[in-house]
């Protein structure tokens, strides 16, 4: 029999498995928590901070995504402190990333009366897509950092290893490993580390190419052409090493 623990959330008291997480009692009761680097398939790691809460003689904010219920816990998720802490967050976030194909994080801002100019003088985080492979565009001008990639690409699903965080503080970004291109890494190209990207930081290449105005049938040689000549580099390199 599952041991379960009585909580409050919201002036509401419920009743939830003992172990479960702040972020799931909620939903499982019907309160939206809003969440931004949590997602279903990958392991939470509280990065993003949207998700907090307030908790009863807690001297600091909660993330519900990872923090665990207690017994006889009373927590808020709409308290004045809360909603200006995610007001402020969503205000950082847009001050230096690009989010134009951030629907649920644009639908945040407008719901909190995030101000987009807030911090006018914050520096942006601005690069190159980076085109090196027919199947995805890394857009990093885009990225929240949210970990999504990495994880989904590491022991979460794939076990492919081929990204991971690069730089330090502002410099943070995702890479490679020692910056190489995707083709000369370990992945696979599954296509996972698109399918959780919340941004648009990570977009199928097709998708692109068809943004930039191109024909399907452009797209058709284009694609079929970079294949062939990644198939010739990796012939030749294999005939160098022989």
């Amino acid at each position: 029999m599952t041991e379960t623990v009585n909580i409050i959330i919201d002036g509401k008291p419920i009743s939830v498995p003992s172990g479960a997480t702040i972020l799931q009692a909620a939903r499982d009761a019907g309160i939206d928590i809003p969440t931004i680097c949590y997602h279903e398939a990958t392991t939470s790691n509280a990065l993003c901070r949207i998700c907090v809460v307030e908790v009863e003689n807690s001297r600091v904010l909660v993330p519900s995504c990872v923090a665990t219920v207690n017994e006889g816990m009373k927590v808020e998720t709409k308290s004045e402190r809360v909603i200006r802490s995610r007001r402020t967050i969503l205000e950082m976030m847009d001050s230096t990333t690009d989010l134009s194909e951030s629907p649920e994080i644009l639908r945040m801002m407008e719901e909190y009366q995030a101000v987009p100019d807030r911090y006018p003088q914050a520096m942006e985080r601005t690069s190159l897509p980076i085109d090196d492979n027919p199947m995805f565009l890394r857009d990093y001008a885009k990225c929240i950092l949210c970990w999504r990639c990495v994880q989904v690409c590491a022991d979460d699903a794939q076990y492919a290893y081929a990204i991971n965080f690069s730089g330090r503080g502002y410099d943070t970004q995702i890479s490679t490993f020692y910056e190489i291109t995707l083709p000369e890494s370990t992945c696979v190209f599954c296509g996972q580390c698109v399918g959780v990207c919340p941004t648009g930081a990570l977009k199928p290449k097709r998708q692109w190419l068809l943004e930039q105005g191109r024909t399907p049938d452009e797209i058709m040689d284009l694609t079929r052409s970079e294949r062939r000549a990644r198939r010739r580099q990796t012939q030749s390199e294999l005939s160098e090493k022989a």
